[in-house]
């Protein structure tokens, strides 16, 4: 977790500066939702790979992927070949968070999985504090293209080393009863679903027929294949796991929403160099990792749900912070500040939320469920930053100024927010 921590917050910061200098900006959307839907086929895969035989293995096989997407990434020469690094890099980030979770639904019992939660959430407290603003730092004094090169360096040797001393130490995990719990979903939907999300990326990054186009065969696909993927009663929110299910999606799409376009908004508008978006996600980070501590030691006796609305309301005044902060009069910190704000939410929902669906997953599928979760988590993401997207471009095709077209889709994000609060009593165990 340590290591995917240091990678992601590293990488993240520099892909707006990335796309610019690769000429992407317009496709920036699809750069970000190549790797939520790559990690879409990486839960399902891990999620089925670790309930057949451990999570060791899908584990071991996303660290060394990981290794693999950074030099795709680095070696970038056009705005599709960095989509495709990110793609690789969903892949293989689903495929460890998948694996994690299982591997603490399998080994910890109800009443330590909210610590050993933060504590994996305490692992990005290091590489928030330096990788962010040392890539920034990085990008802006050399190159971008340095910072992947350096995290692959950094990330090869550990990785072979988890593939060492995980291979042969894992205990057969024993398989559900015929017919307990709902079936394993297919591969190929899982593949399908990822096609169609990221379809429905490039297809809001304009309005011609070829985007319509695409925009159009990725909501096709995700409509028919998505519920394959996930509990039954997921999109009517049925008491349980499948409205925590639709909560995490709810949650994290309105975060990684507001993750992805105000640093473009800070890099395109504002003009705030790299070092300074670092930064942002540094504090961001830590807060995060802050509010999960304090749902996990001091509100640990608090009902779950609880702490689900208290999320869901910090969220809300991030979005609205955001959305203030798009006003040319007011400084630059005001819309990096939403990020922050955000970060106390999610660290308060996104820990309860994955307590709960382990408490609710059917004995011997604590890798279906946190598949299921991870499943969500990614569509929520693509849809809610497509819907966004679409909005934003909308605003810019019909000539209204940038900071309104970001103002506009900010405040969409809102309406995620209220359901999560509204929805929250339906996540609670019986």
């Amino acid at each position: 977790m340590f290591l995917t921590g240091l990678a992601a917050l590293a990488v993240v910061p520099t892909l707006p500066t990335a796309a610019r200098d690769l000429g992407g900006v317009s496709l920036f959307p699809l750069v970000a939702g190549c790797f939520v839907a790559a990690g879409l086929l990486g839960g399902v895969l891990g999620g089925h790979w670790a309930d057949r035989s451990g999570a060791h293995r899908p584990l071991a096989a996303g660290m060394v992927l990981a290794v693999v997407t950074l030099l795709v990434s680095a070696a970038s020469t056009s705005i599709w070949q960095l989509a495709a690094g990110r793609f690789l890099d969903g892949l293989a980030s689903g495929m460890v968070a998948v694996s994690i979770n299982t591997a603490i639904g399998q080994a910890y019992p109800d009443r330590l999985r909210p610590r050993v939660l933060a504590l994996m959430s305490a692992c990005w407290v290091v590489p928030s504090l330096v990788g962010p603003p040392l890539a920034g730092v990085v990008a802006e004094w050399w190159s971008w293209r340095a910072v992947f090169l350096g995290l692959a360096a950094l990330t090869v040797l550990p990785a072979l080393a988890v593939v060492a001393v995980l291979r042969g130490r894992f205990r057969p995990v024993a398989p559900a009863p015929s017919g307990d719990g709902p079936p394993r979903p297919a591969l190929l939907i899982a593949t399908a679903v990822s096609v169609g999300a990221a379809s429905g990326q490039y297809g809001v990054s304009g309005w011609d027929p070829r985007h319509l186009l695409f925009a159009g065969g990725g909501l096709a696909l995700l409509v028919v294949c998505a519920p394959r993927l996930l509990p039954p009663g997921t999109w009517r929110a049925a008491r349980g796991l499948p409205a925590t299910v639709l909560l995490c999606g709810m949650g994290s799409g309105v975060f990684f929403t507001l993750e992805a376009l105000v640093p473009l908004l800070l890099v395109t508008e504002r003009g705030v160099p790299p070092v300074s978006i670092g930064l942002a996600f540094t504090g961001a980070a830590v807060a995060w990792a802050a509010s999960s501590w304090v749902q996990g030691r001091l509100l640990e006796r608090r009902p779950r749900h609880h702490l689900v609305v208290a999320g869901a309301l910090v969220l809300s005044a991030a979005v609205a912070v955001a959305a203030v902060g798009t006003l040319p009069a007011l400084p630059a910190f005001t819309a990096a500040s939403a990020m922050v704000a955000a970060a106390v939410g999610m660290g308060l929902l996104s820990p309860s939320l994955t307590v709960l669906s382990l408490s609710h997953a059917p004995s011997g599928r604590q890798g279906y469920a946190s598949s299921a979760m991870q499943t969500n988590q990614n569509l929520g993401q693509i849809t809610v930053l497509g819907i966004a997207s679409a909005v934003f471009n909308a605003c810019l095709g019909a000539g209204v100024a940038d900071h309104a077209g970001y103002g506009s889709a900010f405040g969409l994000l809102l309406v995620p927010c209220a359901l999560a609060a509204l929805l929250a009593t339906r996540t609670r165990s019986a």
